[in-house]
């Protein structure tokens, strides 16, 4: 979730980290909503408008109180004074009358966020009061914890700079399982799921009053495979992430310690079965795998082809047949190249700049072996989608190949490969390449084209969607140039 700071940049007199602090409070208050069954608001000081609402959010255990959204707009005129006495006495605040919205009574506290002894915004919780049920014993221990996270933040003891922010999937969440632990690591009440979570880990007594750190080491079953954080993790010393599994079932916990001015007075460890998860995770690498050692067998196989097609040239007696074998080989070579590159990697895209390099350079020394030929290049073609790459790369290597044997004609020259991508007036983005040499220029007449300028023609026209044109080049020779379309790339 995002919190909106550019309203109030120029009025935030904010020292180093309190915009980060405050970036990470908004990224993990779900789970304080979800624990204190209620919405929750942030509120900073406009001088315009009073307080201005940065943040909302809304709980997944009950029914919201606000339906609609008020993020970036004033604060109510019978709230701000509530929350102008949290944000001067840098303590929990709670309306000393019951809150009346529409058919619900709402009980309201303002619970200032402080950091480095400086009130840096104001959290406004709203819960509803009107239904007449009495609180279980879940609710009145998770609104517990909902308090001690919110008394941490008036401390600036919480959020912890140290939790854990990474890409790894699978984060737990109240509604998952919560297991609050004591100061020596003890069990004071594990919810539901929470106790689910270890039956299915093989753990089939009850969690209340037994150490957490020693249930989860009778479960390890493969002491070499444990998380070094796990111990951390599990004694709630450390707001740290870790995974447990056993049985076939893996348990993602993450612990949030609580504190206080002087100590740590315990702990709560939310934990997830992420062993579905997990399991497609795994599928997903093995596809990967076996996708990148497919594109490499099909580089290992194309290189023995090449090697079959020399071969058979120097049989050859033909000149015209040695030079056919010769382009194939080239052609198939190519092909075995771009394999190559998809075989390191696993992303949709290829960097072609880095392919076409190599391949540009071959290409116009194995056309050129007894003549001196320079190649240069310039511009970027960038990332581009692997089904692109193939016909790309054998269209520029048929051109550079057409450019030092027609174009040169046995002579020194020089080979220049531009790329340009742009984008037009409608936002759709094109690719430009142009293949350019200083040799003797188009032909007067018409001729007839060769297998290999069809084969540019074909791949182009057919297989990348765009246009090729040939013309003179400024200063001498010829330029091939050739426009892609990348919009449904």
């Amino acid at each position: 979730m995002a919190i909106f700071t550019d309203p109030i940049r120029e009025h935030a007199d904010f020292g180093p980290g309190d915009a980060e602090w405050l970036h990470l409070l908004v990224g993990d208050w779900q789970m304080v909503a979800d624990l204190a069954f209620a919405d929750l608001a942030l509120w900073f000081p406009h001088p315009e408008l009073g307080y201005v609402a940065l943040a909302h959010v809304r709980p997944s255990t009950t029914h919201t109180v606000f339906h609609g959204d008020f993020v970036g707009e004033g604060i109510r005129s019978d709230l701000q004074p509530l929350v102008d006495k949290a944000w001067a006495s840098r303590s929990i605040e709670r309306s000393s009358e019951t809150n009346w919205s529409s058919d619900m009574a709402l009980r309201v506290e303002a619970v200032p966020m402080v950091r480095n002894g400086r009130t840096l915004a104001v959290v406004t919780t709203h819960m509803d009061l009107s239904s007449s049920r009495m609180p279980s014993r879940l609710e009145l221990t998770y609104r517990q914890c909902a308090y001690d996270l919110l008394r941490m933040g008036t401390l600036g003891l919480w959020p912890d700079f140290a939790s854990p922010t990474g890409s790894r999937r699978g984060a737990p969440r109240v509604g998952d399982g919560l297991i609050r632990l004591d100061t020596e690591g003890i069990v004071q009440y594990a919810s539901p799921n929470g106790v689910s979570a270890f039956r299915r880990l093989g753990d089939g007594e009850s969690l209340e009053g037994r150490s957490l750190a020693e249930v989860t080491a009778s479960l390890l079953k493969d002491r070499r495979m444990v998380d070094e954080t796990l111990p951390l993790v599990v004694t709630g010393r450390m707001p740290w992430r870790s995974e447990i599994e056993s049985r076939g079932v893996s348990l993602s916990l993450r612990a949030i310690p609580l504190r206080d001015e002087q100590q740590r007075f315990g702990a709560l460890v939310l934990c997830r079965d992420v062993s579905e998860l997990r399991r497609r995770e795994m599928e997903l690498v093995t596809k990967d795998a076996t996708i990148r050692e497919i594109h490499h067998r099909v580089k290992n196989n194309l290189q023995t082809v090449a090697a079959l097609l020399r071969m058979q040239s120097r049989r050859m007696v033909s000149d015209e047949a040695k030079q056919g074998l010769e382009q194939a080989m080239r052609r198939v070579a190519t092909i075995a190249l771009v394999h190559e590159t998809l075989s390191q990697g696993l992303a949709q895209s290829v960097d072609f700049d880095e392919l076409i390099g190599r391949q540009f350079r071959l290409s116009a020394e194995v056309a050129s072996p007894s003549q001196q030929v320079k190649t240069e290049r310039s511009g970027l073609f960038g990332e581009l989608p692997s089904d692109f790459a193939t016909p790309l790369a054998l269209v520029i290597n048929e051109l550079v190949t057409n450019a030092v044997e027609h174009g040169l004609e046995g002579r020194a020259g020089t080979v220049w490969l531009l790329a340009d991508r742009s984008e037009e007036e409608d936002g759709e983005e094109l690719l430009t390449v142009t293949v350019a040499d200083d040799g003797v220029g188009l032909p007067d007449t018409p001729h007839l084209e060769g297998l290999g300028l069809q084969i540019v023609r074909t791949l182009v026209t057919s297989e990348l969607g765009g246009s090729i044109q040939w013309q003179p080049r400024e200063g001498g020779g010829t330029a091939v140039q050739i426009r892609l379309s990348l919009a449904a790339r």
